[in-house]
C-alpha cells in the first residue's frame, strides 16, 4: 500500500530535470479508489511556454487502442451484435469486394486483429493518399496490402474502427467513454505534441497522428485525449469490475497471440511496465509517450503520461528506459508501503 508516490516519480522527474522530456504526470489508482497523482515540467516549450497541470488533456495517441476500440468491440460482442471469431466481413461487407475469392484479408476475425495476429503491415503513410475521411475509409478497405509476418499493426485497429462505425451507424466519438476521455479537440487546457513536418505547426489539442487527423481525427488506432483523472478512472473500472464485464475481463488478461491478449500486452521480459509487476499485469503505450499498466494480482494501476515528441520526435528522449524504471518504482513504492 503506497504512502507516497514520490519515489515511484522520480524517474520521471530526473528526466524531465535532464531535459529528455518537457513534462511529465504519474497517476496511481487502486482498486478500491485510493488515487495519488504527481506532475512536473511543462505542457508546451513553444511556441509560447506553459507549466503542466494535473488538469491537462493528453494526447493518447494508441493507448485509444485499448481504452476506446479494444473496450466498444468487445462490449459489443457482450451484446451479441459480433462475434469475435467471425470474419470481419460481418460489419464490412465491402472489404477487398474486388477480389471476394482471394483476399486474405476478408478471412480476418476481429480476434484476429485484437490479437494483431494478422498478415498487414504495421504502418502505412495514409495521409499521403488525400484527406477525405470517406475517401480514405474506402482506400483502407479496397487496397491490396503487402503481407508481413504477425506485427503490431494500426491496419487491424483502423480496420476495427471502421467496422465498429458500420454496427453502431454513428462515429467511435459517439460512444460514451466517462469523463476525462474525449476524441479531440479536448474540452480544457492540452499538452503540445510536435511540431509537424506535414501540417507546419505545433499541435495543440488535434490528434499527433497524421493517418488519423487525415481520417477526421477519430479512429480506431488513435485521437483519443485523455486527463489524468479519466485514466485513472478507466483504469479502476477494469480492477474492481464496474467498467467490464467478466468476459470483457477475461479476453483483456488472457493470452491469445505470443504476448498479446485483445487488445493489450501481458507482461513479458523486456516489456514498458517493468519486470517487478505480477504476472497478471497488462499494459500498452502511446507514441506520443502514453502508457497505461494494470496489475490485477495487486489490485494496482498506473498511468505515465509525457509529452515526449514536443517539439520532435526525432531527440532520444529516454521513454524506453523511463517506462520500466517508472513501473518497478511504483511496484516498489507499493509493496514497501
Amino acid at each position: 500500500m503506497i504512502d507516497t508516490i514520490d519515489p515511484a516519480f522520480a524517474p520521471a522527474a530526473a528526466s524531465v530535470a535532464a531535459g529528455r522530456i518537457p513534462g511529465a504526470t504519474l497517476g496511481v489508482v487502486s482498486a478500491d479508489g485510493r488515487r495519488w497523482v504527481r506532475h512536473i515540467g511543462m505542457a508546451a516549450l513553444v511556441p509560447e511556454a506553459e507549466m503542466l497541470t494535473e488538469d491537462h488533456w493528453f494526447d493518447l495517441a494508441s493507448v485509444s487502442k485499448v481504452i476506446a476500440t479494444t473496450t466498444i468491440i468487445l462490449q459489443l460482442a457482450d451484446e451479441g451484435r459480433l462475434d469475435l471469431d467471425r470474419p470481419l466481413t460481418d460489419a464490412i461487407p465491402d472489404l477487398r469486394q474486388y477480389d471476394v475469392a482471394n483476399a486474405a484479408e476478408r478471412k480476418l476475425t476481429f480476434r484476429d486483429c485484437l490479437a494483431h495476429r494478422t498478415h498487414l503491415p504495421a504502418v502505412e503513410p495514409i495521409y499521403t493518399y488525400g484527406d477525405d475521411p470517406d475517401r480514405l475509409r474506402a482506400f483502407v478497405l479496397q487496397r491490396e496490402w503487402r503481407h508481413v509476418e504477425p506485427v503490431y499493426s494500426d491496419i487491424n485497429f483502423i480496420l476495427l474502427g471502421i467496422a465498429i462505425e458500420r454496427i453502431t451507424g454513428e462515429p467511435l466519438s459517439d460512444w460514451p467513454l466517462g469523463p476525462g476521455l474525449s476524441y479531440g479537440p479536448p474540452p480544457g487546457p492540452a499538452v503540445a505534441t510536435e511540431r509537424c513536418m506535414w501540417r507546419d505547426r505545433v499541435l495543440k489539442g488535434e490528434v499527433h497522428d497524421e493517418n488519423c487527423a487525415a481520417m477526421g481525427g477519430e479512429t480506431g488506432h488513435a485521437g483519443l485525449f485523455g486527463t489524468v483523472a479519466g485514466v485513472l478512472g478507466f483504469a479502476q473500472g477494469l480492477l474492481d469490475g464496474t467498467g467490464a464485464s467478466p468476459a470483457m475481463l477475461q479476453a483483456i488478461r488472457t493470452r491469445q497471440y505470443s504476448h498479446r491478449t485483445c487488445g493489450w500486452e501481458r507482461k513479458f521480459a523486456g516489456w514498458s511496465g517493468g519486470q517487478a509487476c505480477s504476472d497478471e499485469t497488462i499494459g500498452h503505450t502511446g507514441f506520443t509517450g502514453t502508457g497505461l499498466w494494470i496489475d490485477f494480482e495487486r489490485g494496482l494501476a498506473w498511468t505515465l503520461l509525457t509529452n515526449r515528441v514536443h517539439p520532435s520526435r526525432h531527440f532520444d528522449s529516454g521513454i524506453f528506459t523511463l517506462r520500466p524504471a517508472t513501473g518497478d518504482a511504483v511496484i516498489g513504492a507499493w509493496d514497501a508501503g
